[in-house]
């Protein structure tokens, strides 16, 4: 019996890509490619540029094929019909993937001039990271549907996306790079830089993980019915619930930490000034868990804080460019 789909209207695709969520994978990219020129003084707009189309497009490429996996994989139809957008709007699945796919070619296309523009190194960079972001919802064991969303959502989204920014900026200092030598090949790799990055990059890290884990503790029930066992499950949620109030307790203490060692300006104090804003978030998520009540709060504690970090850079920016 021939379905009879909706066409995918501009609102209908906002949502399947959920836009709103995008800065999410935005402020990343600006807080890595801001701090490459504070510290390093390095800025290439052509690679900024390139990498700013490939990272927006993996990143709606990352959500529309979740929701296309979710569809697929629901075991629990009333999930199906109702809460998962394709059948909730009657959307051609077929239609989806074929148009998430045309964003993931978008991106490794991006992704094959910047290799070109820096070095090869970049190929297994950006290679593990598209293959993590494929495998995380598709293959026959999901990375979503074991305790890792956390741990991969926040590496990749934080520190992935800070690294390659400012990565992309640095062509005449690479972090890391490879070299071919006829037969023989040799990677080099500033230690230094790559550690600077990873604790610069450790708060938006830690609440980029944390929204996915307030989203894990949200869904739980739902989770269980479709197969999901995700850290939640795993923890039990009245575990997970007490350890939430940790994730932007430590995010705060990584901030502290990159201005103690210089690796920060001291202008970066100012992001502490928002404590009374996150403690609320979290104390309303603590009352209560709700998808559509209380979510939205660890995406406030993640957007605030990468907001400050990229004003004040920029700011730094700004100052030195006035100074030469």
């Amino acid at each position: 019996m021939k379905t009879d789909y909706k066409p995918l209207t501009w609102p209908l695709f906002l949502e399947l890509i959920r836009l709103p969520a995008k800065t999410a994978s935005l402020l990343p990219f600006l807080l890595g490619t801001a701090y490459a020129y504070y510290a390093y003084g390095q800025f290439n707009w052509l690679n900024t540029l390139i990498y700013f189309i490939g990272q927006m497009s993996i990143a709606f490429f990352v959500t529309g094929f979740n929701n296309v996996q979710d569809y697929y994989k629901a075991k629990d139809l009333a999930y199906r019909g109702r809460d998962n957008i394709l059948g909730r709007e009657h959307l051609n699945p077929h239609h989806m993937m074929a148009l998430m796919l045309v964003f993931l070619i978008i991106a490794c296309s991006m992704g094959i001039l910047l290799i070109i523009r820096t070095n090869l190194v970049l190929l297994f960079i950006g290679g593990l990271a598209i293959l993590i972001a494929i495998t995380y919802t598709a293959g026959p064991v999901p990375l979503s549907r074991m305790p890792l969303g956390e741990i991969l959502s926040g590496l990749c989204e934080g520190f992935g996306t800070i690294f390659i920014a400012a990565y992309v900026n640095m062509p005449k200092q690479l972090p890391i790079a490879m070299y071919f030598d006829g037969w023989h090949f040799v990677i080099t790799a500033n230690l230094a830089v790559i550690l600077t990055l990873f604790v610069i990059a450790l708060p938006i890290v830690i609440l980029d993980g944390g929204v996915m884990y307030a989203d894990n503790i949200c869904d739980l029930q739902q989770d269980m019915k479709n197969q999901r066992f995700t850290l939640p499950y795993y923890l039990g949620k009245q575990r997970a619930v007490k350890l939430y109030p940790f994730v932007p307790g430590m995010a705060f203490v990584f901030v502290l930490i990159g201005i103690l060692i210089g690796w920060l300006p001291w202008l970066m104090i100012i992001v502490f000034g928002l404590i009374p804003v996150v403690i609320r978030n979290t104390k309303a998520f603590l009352a209560v868990q709700d998808k559509g009540k209380t979510f939205i709060t660890a995406i406030q504690n993640l957007l605030s804080v990468a907001s400050l970090e990229v004003a004040v850079l920029v700011a730094m920016d700004i100052i030195r460019l006035l100074k030469s």
